[in-house]
C-alpha cells in the first residue's frame, strides 16, 4: 500500500516539470510510464511491473546492450518468457515474430549510414498488455526521436503499446530508404561506367561489395515482411483493430524496400554481364585484327620462305626484273589482303 501511495503521490507531482530520469543506470536508454497519451514521469525498473498494472498505463523502456543481470529484472518485472530473455541477450537473431502467451518477441534488423558504409544492427521487443521492451544491439539508430514523435501526438500515443510498436517498426523501416538511395547512386555510377568503357579490377570489386551489402540487406529486410504482414490481422494478442491500416502502411513500405533492393541487385547482376560481353566483345576484335595482320605479314612471310631456299635450278634466278616482279606481287597482294579485311571490319 506505501508503494502505490508513493505511486500516486508521483502522479501528482508529474506537472512539475521535470522530466530527468530519476537515475541513471548502464543499458538503459530511457524508462517512462504513460497514461491516456501523456508522460507520467521517468520511473525504475523495479516499478515498471506495478505501473503497466495501473488502468490506460503503458510502460516504455528502452535499453541498449543489457547485461543479463538487468534482462532478467525486467522480465521478473513483467513476467517475460525465458526463451525470449535468451534470444534478447544474443545479437545475431534472424527478424522472427513469436508469440508467448499474451506477450509477443520481435527482432528486426535495423540499417543505416554511417562513413559512406552500411551498419548493420539489431533491435528485439517485447510487447504485452501495458508495456513495451525495446533492447537494441550493435550500432543502431535511438529510438529517441520515435519517443518525442509519438509523445507530441498523445491522441495517437493514447492507443498504448500497440502504437509504440507501430512507430518503432516504421521507423526502422524508414532508415531503409537512405540506405537505398546511397546504394542506388553506386549503382548508377557503376552502370554508366559499363556503358562507357570496360571496367576496371576495382570496378569489378566495388561492384561484387554492392551485391554483398544488398544480400545483407534483403536478409534483413525479407523476414521482416512477414512479421508485418502478420500484424495486419488481429488474432495477435491485444491487437487494436484500429491500427490495422497503420500495421498495413508498414507491410507496404517495406515490401517497397524489397522490391527497390532486388532491382537494383538485377541492374548490377545485368551491369556485370554487360561488362563481361563488352570484354568478349573487344578481346574478339583484338584476335580478329591479329588474325588479319597475321593473314597479310603471312605473304610476304610465305614467298621470302620459297625464294630463299637454296637451289641451284630456279626459274627466276636469272630473270632481271625478278626482284621488282616479287616485291610488286607482295605488295599487290598484302594491300588486296588489306583493302578485304577493312571491308569485313576487321581492321
Amino acid at each position: 500500500m506505501e508503494r502505490l501511495k508513493d505511486l500516486d503521490s508521483a502522479l501528482a507531482q508529474a506537472g512539475s516539470g521535470s522530466t530527468s530520469p530519476p537515475y541513471e543506470r548502464p543499458g538503459v536508454v530511457a524508462a517512462a510510464v504513460y497514461q491516456h497519451g501523456q508522460r507520467i514521469r521517468d520511473i525504475r525498473i523495479e516499478e515498471a511491473g506495478e505501473w503497466r498494472s495501473r488502468e490506460n498505463a503503458v510502460v516504455w523502456i528502452g535499453l541498449h546492450e543489457p547485461d543479463e543481470v538487468l534482462l532478467h529484472q525486467v522480465q521478473a518485472e513483467f513476467n517475460l518468457h525465458a526463451l525470449a530473455i535468451e534470444d534478447a541477450a544474443q545479437p545475431h537473431q534472424r527478424p522472427k515474430l513469436e508469440i508467448y502467451g499474451d506477450a509477443m518477441f520481435i527482432v528486426a534488423r535495423t540499417a543505416h549510414m554511417k562513413d559512406d558504409e552500411i551498419v548493420f544492427g539489431e533491435t528485439h521487443l517485447f510487447v504485452g498488455r501495458g508495456y513495451v521492451v525495446s533492447v537494441r544491439h550493435g550500432d543502431s539508430s535511438s529510438y529517441l526521436a520515435v519517443r518525442q514523435r509519438c509523445e507530441a501526438t498523445p491522441a495517437a500515443l493514447a492507443h498504448g503499446e500497440n502504437y509504440i510498436l507501430y512507430s518503432i517498426l516504421d521507423f526502422i523501416v524508414d532508415n531503409y530508404m537512405p540506405v537505398i538511395e546511397v546504394v542506388q547512386e553506386e549503382v548508377e555510377k557503376l552502370e554508366d561506367l559499363v556503358l562507357r568503357e570496360q571496367l576496371e579490377k576495382s570496378d569489378i570489386e566495388r561492384l561484387y561489395l554492392l551485391r554483398r551489402k544488398l544480400l545483407r540487406l534483403r536478409n534483413a529486410v525479407v523476414p521482416l515482411v512477414d512479421v508485418c504482414r502478420r500484424y495486419e490481422h488481429i488474432d495477435l494478442p491485444g491487437m487494436d483493430p484500429t491500427l490495422q491500416s497503420l500495421f498495413r502502411d508498414v507491410t507496404d513500405h517495406v515490401r517497397r524496400v524489397q522490391e527497390d533492393i532486388d532491382a537494383l541487385r538485377e541492374v548490377l547482376a545485368f551491369a556485370f554481364e554487360a561488362s563481361v560481353m563488352i570484354g568478349q566483345t573487344e578481346q574478339t576484335a583484338i584476335a580478329r585484327k591479329l588474325a588479319a595482320w597475321a593473314a597479310i605479314l603471312a605473304v610476304p612471310t610465305a614467298i621470302a620462305g620459297i625464294y630463299g631456299m637454296n637451289f641451284n635450278d630456279m626459274p627466276e634466278l636469272k630473270f632481271q626484273y625478278g626482284y621488282f616482279v616479287v616485291l610488286g606481287v607482295i605488295v599487290t597482294l598484302c594491300l588486296g589482303l588489306f583493302g578485304f579485311f577493312r571491308r569485313k571490319k576487321w581492321l
